[in-house]
């Protein structure tokens, strides 16, 4: 991996998130916080929280019901989970899908700053098949993208909670913090 290229990109995609955010028609943000925005708050890139990582698949796909922040059970379906370590703990992390013929996977988490530095509720990563797998089939779980669901920004939006098979007993410091305008 080339960390100054890894690091431009993660600093790039950040920086075009923060615009869309300010300026954009379809920002999550109410109007009147667009005024005083001028950026998220994110951990700095750290390499070692970048891992590849088998996806060890079920036999056979599973399916749960997720509630959501409108009240709503959502399907989702779970074709496996990511083992790794972090703060010298082992993690594991499932993996799902919104759709069973759909190839990104959705990572939800809650970990050990969620409520203090980054958003309550938990945060989000999206692995694209296209960015995120590598010619040998393992998945690029990068937690330098981490973000908050757009219902941290404004109770207008509807966001599923992370499952508890997700949370996860340890801090993850990368990605976005709290939103910096959730406590006006």
């Amino acid at each position: 991996m080339d960390s100054d290229n890894w690091r431009e990109r993660i600093e790039a995609a950040r920086k075009q998130k923060d615009a869309f955010f300010n300026a954009h028609p379809q920002s999550p943000l109410p109007l009147e916080d667009q005024e005083e925005f001028d950026g998220l708050d994110y951990w700095e890139p750290d390499p070692e929280l970048r891992m590849e990582l088998q996806l060890h698949e079920y036999e056979d796909e599973k399916v749960i019901q997720v509630a959501d922040t409108g009240g709503q059970e959502r399907k989702l379906w779970k074709p496996g989970f990511f083992r790794f370590e972090l703060d010298g703990q082992e993690c594991q992390l499932h993996a799902y899908r919104s759709d069973p013929g759909e190839d990104r996977l959705f990572l939800p988490f809650r970990d050990e700053t969620c409520g203090e530095e980054s958003y309550g509720a938990g945060r989000y990563l999206d692995l694209e098949p296209d960015q995120h797998r590598t010619e040998d089939g393992t998945w690029v779980v990068d937690f330098n993208e981490a973000y908050n669901p757009w219902c941290a920004y404004s109770e207008q939006y509807v966001c599923p909670f992370v499952p508890p098979e997700n949370w996860l007993d340890a801090p993850v410091r990368a990605g976005e913090k709290e939103y910096p305008l959730s406590d006006k």
